[in-house]
């Protein structure tokens, strides 16, 4: 089991309401709940702290980027905790809460007791997918052309302005 603390910017709502999905190897707990004084200290006071207390914390999840930070990355090598950083979230809370859980069991079996790790999470803003770029691929991998494949698995027009929940009412509806 690990046990990591979340910094005061991850909506915590949204992390108890998802909780029983998180991954089965990991405990989040607000800094808020180790104590209140912590969201007042500086960052590297809360590696610090962490590595202080009676449990045995792996690391920090945080927004904010202290790998900038000098002392924050000396206390954080002396301490050999986790930091996990939602750096590609900017603030944005919900897209950070996304990125930890997304990645959260990943960096769980990966984390070490004895050595500091820093983990980055990141996102990228991408443009969509052209549907008729993929049907080409899917198209090609069948040895036709994308308007053949088109052409074989298209609704007709009957078929594509009826409902397919209209005028059959199954169970529960």
């Amino acid at each position: 089991m690990r046990l990591f603390a979340l910094d005061q910017n991850f909506p915590q709502p949204i992390v108890d309401g998802l909780r029983e999905w998180l991954a089965a190897d990991v405990e989040l707990v607000p800094v808020a709940h180790i104590d209140n004084r912590l969201a007042t200290v500086d960052d590297w006071e809360i590696l610090l702290a962490l590595h202080t207390d009676e449990r045995p914390w792996d690391g920090l999840i945080t927004t904010d980027d202290m790998t900038r930070l000098p002392r924050e990355l000396a206390v954080l090598c002396q301490t050999k905790l986790t930091l996990v950083v939602a750096v590609g979230a900017g603030h944005d809370p919900i897209q950070a809460t996304g990125l930890v859980l997304a990645h959260i069991s990943n960096i769980c079996k990966r984390t070490l007791d004895d050595q500091a790790q820093v983990w980055r999470l990141r996102t990228t803003a991408r443009t969509a997918d052209d549907p008729w770029e993929t049907m080409g691929r899917l198209a090609a991998r069948r040895g036709v052309s994308a308007q053949q494949l088109y052409d074989r698995e298209k609704l007709s027009a009957s078929e594509l302005a009826r409902s397919p929940l209209a005028g059959e009412r199954g169970p529960g509806v």
